[in-house]
Formats: C-alpha cells, sequence, structure tokens
C-alpha cells in the first residue's frame, strides 16, 4: 500500500496570487470541505505546516495549474517549487505532498457556487477554497 492510499485526513492546497484556497478530507479519505482561505503571504508554509498538524493530515495535495494542452507555465513552475519547499519543511512529518492538474477547477467551482445561489459577492469570497474542495475531490477519486 502506497503513502497515497493510506487513511488519514488529507489537505488539498490551490494556490492563487492573493489567497490560497484550502480544503480537508475525512480520515476516511470519502469527502472533501472547504476551509476558509489563507493569505498568500510570506508565512503561507508555516501557516500551512501549523494547520497540517493541527488537522493531522498525512497528505497534501498541490494543485498543478498546467494549461489545457498539458505544458506548463508559469503558474505551474510556480507551483512545483512550492511544492518542492512545502516537502522539505515536511520532511521531519513524513507528510507526502503530491501535485494533481487543477485544469478548470475553478470553473467547476464557480459552477457549483452559482448552481447553489451564490451571489457572484458571495462567489469571490469562497471560490478559492471551492476549488480547493474540486481539487481534493479529483485528487481523492483518483486514489
Amino acid at each position: 500500500m502506497t503513502k497515497s492510499q493510506q487513511a488519514g485526513r488529507v489537505i488539498a492546497v490551490d494556490l492563487g496570487q492573493r489567497r490560497v484556497g484550502i480544503s480537508i478530507s475525512d480520515s476516511a479519505r470519502t469527502i472533501a470541505l472547504p476551509r476558509p482561505a489563507l493569505e498568500n503571504s510570506e508565512k503561507l508554509l508555516a501557516d500551512l505546516r501549523l494547520l497540517i498538524e493541527e488537522e493531522g493530515a498525512t497528505a497534501v495535495v498541490i494543485g498543478h495549474p498546467v494549461h489545457l494542452n498539458g505544458s506548463q507555465g508559469p503558474s505551474a513552475q510556480s507551483a512545483a517549487k512550492f511544492a518542492d519547499q512545502l516537502r522539505l519543511l515536511l520532511d521531519d512529518l513524513g507528510i507526502e505532498v503530491a501535485m494533481h492538474d487543477e485544469r478548470l477547477t475553478t470553473v467547476s467551482a464557480a459552477r457549483s457556487l452559482q448552481e447553489a445561489g451564490t451571489t457572484t459577492r458571495g462567489q469571490r469570497e469562497r471560490i478559492d477554497s471551492a476549488s480547493a474542495v474540486v481539487l481534493l475531490e479529483s485528487w481523492l477519486a483518483c486514489q
């Protein structure tokens, strides 16, 4: 059994320029729930480590924003660099850090929020973590 197939909470991270969407699974890895977005600041890595420790997460999934044709632009390269930094920070905890294709997660999240009757203003406030939920659900479905 690989680490990604083990039980335990998983945290999904959807990197944005200003905010970082966060979602977390239950310990059985069957559902994904949104958490408040974090500020994308110099203390983001420390904030994530604290959240991981508080939640007892056993894995972290970072959204990998590749282009629709599969190529990697600056955002995808930045996400890969962030994942490497997080792996180093979490090395002593033995936490798996995986990357997962996040193409169209924001579009899907916005559509879901709109269908739920969320106003445009409400969508802006919740879209980051809603995107992280879509990312985590996609990753969980692949496991």
